[in-house]
């Protein structure tokens, strides 16, 4: 199991398995969230199994499942509401990581500068530039909030 670090308390991985838990509460982690809908997996990697393993071994898990095609700023808002209110550091997962670091990079627009934000997801491995025009008009958006 890797993951990418994208700030000192959310790092972002592929699809973990039961057998990554151990792992996980090795490298520290305090809680999970997956970021992953179950039609895109075998059964062996449905979330009740990993919750279930998560929460043997003591970390906390939470879920915010969405696609290209349900993802939006309702899955901006649980993302960050969890962010807050979970302890830390988190490791959120989806199939290749990327998923889960979008919605990082949008739930911290206006909070961390949008060149920073792309930067650490350059660093991570996640080519989202096309991603700016968005990103800095939600950080415009919030900053006039």
């Amino acid at each position: 199991m890797w993951s990418h670090k994208l700030s000192p308390y959310y790092s972002v991985a592929p699809q973990i398995s039961e057998a990554d838990i151990s792992a996980i509460v090795s490298a520290g982690f305090k809680a999970i969230i997956c970021n992953r809908p179950d039609y895109e997996n075998s059964e062996d990697l449905h979330i009740v199994i990993i919750k279930a393993a998560a929460l043997e071994a003591g970390l906390e898990f939470a879920e915010n499942v969405f696609d290209g095609s349900s993802f939006g700023s309702d899955k901006i808002v649980i993302q960050k509401d969890l962010m807050q209110k979970l302890p830390n550091p988190v490791l959120a997962y989806c199939t290749s990581g990327a998923r889960s670091a979008v919605v990082w990079a949008y739930a911290n627009a206006g909070i961390i500068e949008v060149d920073k934000i792309l930067a650490t997801m350059r660093e991570a491995g996640y080519q989202l530039d096309h991603l700016r025009d968005q990103l800095e008009q939600l950080a415009l958006t919030r900053a006039i909030d």
